[in-house]
Order: C-alpha cells, then sequence, then structure tokens
C-alpha cells in the first residue's frame, strides 16, 4: 500500500505513523460507524477486526504498524464492553503467523482456511472480546 512504511519506535514519526493509523484504525472505525446503527436497532449483529500480533505483543521493526494496530485492538476492546447485552457482538483478533506459503524463511505460517475457523467459534460463542491465532 503506497505511503505505508514500517518504523522501530525510535524511527516512529508523524509523518509515518499517520497512513498507518488511517488505515488500520480510521478504516475499521468508519466501516464500524456505517453497520453499527442497524445492527443496534436490529439488536444483532458481528463486528470482527483483525491485526497482527504486534498489537498484543509488539516487534521492533513495526513499531509504527503496532501502535496503529494497538490503538484499534484498544477500541475493539472497548467496544465490545459497551455492547455488552446490546445483541450486537464485537471482538478483535490478533494473527501472530504470516498468512500464506511465501513467508520469510523461520516464520510460523498459516493459510487463511487453518485461520477462518477462529472467526467462526468466536461469532458462534460470542463470549470472549478478543482472541490470538498462533497456528
Amino acid at each position: 500500500m503506497p505511503g505505508l512504511t514500517m518504523a522501530t519506535p525510535s524511527e516512529s514519526t508523524v509523518e509515518n505513523l499517520q497512513p498507518q493509523i488511517e488505515y488500520n484504525f480510521y478504516g475499521a472505525v468508519t466501516a464500524a460507524r456505517a453497520v453499527l446503527p442497524a445492527m443496534r436497532e436490529a439488536g444483532a449483529g458481528t463486528l470482527l477486526f483483525t491485526t497482527g500480533g504486534g498489537s498484543i505483543n509488539p516487534v521492533p521493526m513495526l513499531g509504527n504498524v503496532n501502535a496503529a494496530a494497538g490503538a484499534l485492538r484498544n477500541w475493539v476492546l472497548n467496544l465490545h464492553n459497551e455492547l455488552a447485552g446490546s445483541g450486537v457482538y464485537a471482538a478483535h483478533v490478533a494473527i501472530s503467523t504470516w498468512i500464506g506459503d511465501d513467508g520469510p524463511e523461520g516464520i510460523p505460517a498459516a493459510t487463511p482456511d487453518q485461520i477462518a475457523p477462529l472467526y467462526w467459534d468466536l461469532h458462534e460463542r460470542r463470549d470472549q472480546p478478543e482472541a490470538v491465532f498462533t497456528g
């Protein structure tokens, strides 16, 4: 994605952090706001948001990415709490593996088919605000 670069925490600047926040955090908030009123009115719905595992266990080379993902994670957990008892469910999924077969050597990988059941389980059970996929 043009404009999205990785930076360590000490290399993070407003200029390389802002695009990450706009893409990762603002995009999710905008999408949720588009559907949440109808879900609340219906008293039903599921909102599942995804970040990399760095939103929970930060990796220095992704300092700016992790900051934006951490903001999204915090917002989703807060949304989950706000929506409790409303019939609308929100949860966060942190994926701590490379997705696909072409990842870097030595990095754990998983296929979308291996990850997908976690989302379905969250949707069906609706009993936790967060799950971490580690493979």
